[in-house]
């Protein structure tokens, strides 16, 4: 009897990680009837975090209204995990598709992610594992502060709203009276510092609607509001690896949660025990929306694979497209790489065609493996 794992991510704005799982998995039945599957699908912290949790160890979803990204509400989601705590993805408070048709970098708060926080303080929750990916915003944070209490002061001692376009204006930082206590721990998807050419802003800040005149505002903003955070804390921890994760919020967990930063798809690869179910497989399928360099720094099907070549695996990235740098994959543990998306296509086309697309896909390669 072989044994497959599937272990994608979601294609962001077409299929989820379960999804991608179910299309697999049918069609694996088709050339291998009695196959084992184990279906995990995973989350590198952005989209499909709570989910990816729940699936994978059990427990209660929380639904909170809270402040969007740009204004008015949403329903957010996170998770109770049976030991106590609870997983938090900000995306769902904060994420990209949440601005859909009008992303904002200079506005897009992170208020919704302390709203989270503060809802799951409130349920007596102390531990939480927080998804840092997926965000429209790149305020380093000072939204979710702001939630949290936190104050923001200019050089006049006048208030200064906790937008991205005023990170350049904050002179000084007030903490609230009562703090909550607890005990952050950030999943990120990747390992970029705060600052510079590869840093938060100019690496993802395109993505979420800046342009180039916009870029040197939020970097010009970020560098000053480091130095405020180095003469408040003593240590900005700007170059810390994950510090730009999800526009600043991987300082800001460090500096305003007094948190740790971890890579996201470690933390459910251990969670899931995922060695010991590699050890036991034949072959295992990762993948994700779109595979590119940035895949290799950090993302699901980076950790997939590099699990998988300890583990003697063969690994198949199945993905929607492929860009610049995906064959950096191959270094990682992946042994082939496989694009869904069978013509040229706009993107809401492609979210029509994307199931279909991905059965076409997976049907060839199990073709392939089966030949004869």
């Amino acid at each position: 009897m072989k044994t497959f794992i599937l272990a994608p991510d979601s294609f962001k704005g077409t299929l989820s990680a379960d999804e991608v799982c179910q299309i697999e998995s049918a069609v694996i039945r088709r050339y291998v009837p009695d196959a084992r599957i184990h279906t995990i699908p995973m989350s590198d912290g952005g989209e499909g975090m709570v989910e990816a949790y729940l699936h994978a160890i059990g427990g209660q979803r929380i639904t909170v209204p809270v402040t969007a990204p740009l204004g008015g509400t949403v329903d957010a989601v996170y998770g109770l995990l049976p030991d106590g705590s609870a997983v938090i993805e900000m995306a769902s408070a904060a994420g990209l598709s949440l601005a859909a048709g009008r992303p904002d970098p200079l506005y897009a708060s992170t208020f919704g992610v302390g709203q989270l926080l503060l809802n799951a303080a409130s349920r007596g929750i102390r531990r939480i594992l927080l998804g840092l990916g997926g965000s429209a915003t790149n305020d380093c944070g000072i939204g979710m502060a702001a939630a949290l209490g936190f104050q923001f002061f200019g050089a006049d001692g006048c208030p200064v709203a906790p937008h991205a376009v005023n990170l350049g204006k904050i002179c000084r930082i007030q903490e609230p009276e009562h703090l909550p206590a607890l005990e952050v721990a950030a999943a990120c998807d990747v390992s970029t510092p705060l600052l510079g050419p590869s840093g938060a802003t100019y690496t993802f800040g395109p993505q979420k609607g800046a342009d180039p005149a916009t870029l040197d505002l939020l970097e010009a903003g970020m560098s000053r509001f480091v130095q405020v955070l180095t003469e408040h804390y003593g240590v900005s921890g700007a170059d810390v690896a994950g510090a730009g994760a999800a526009g600043g919020m991987g300082t800001a967990v460090l500096r305003f949660l007094g948190g740790t930063l971890k890579p996201g798809i470690e933390l459910l690869l251990d969670a899931v025990h995922f060695d010991e179910l590699a050890g036991a497989a034949d072959m295992v399928f990762t993948g994700e929306g779109r595979i590119d360099w940035q895949s290799a720094q950090g993302k699901v099907p980076m950790g997939v694979g590099l699990r998988c070549k300890r583990a003697g695996v063969p690994c198949i990235a199945l993905c929607g497209s492929a860009g610049k740098g995906a064959e950096t994959l191959y270094d990682c543990g992946i042994h082939a790489i496989f694009t869904a998306i069978q013509h040229t296509s706009t993107f809401d086309e492609i979210q029509k065609t994307g199931r279909t697309d991905l059965e076409f896909l997976t049907d060839a390669v199990l073709r392939t493996l089966f030949i004869g």
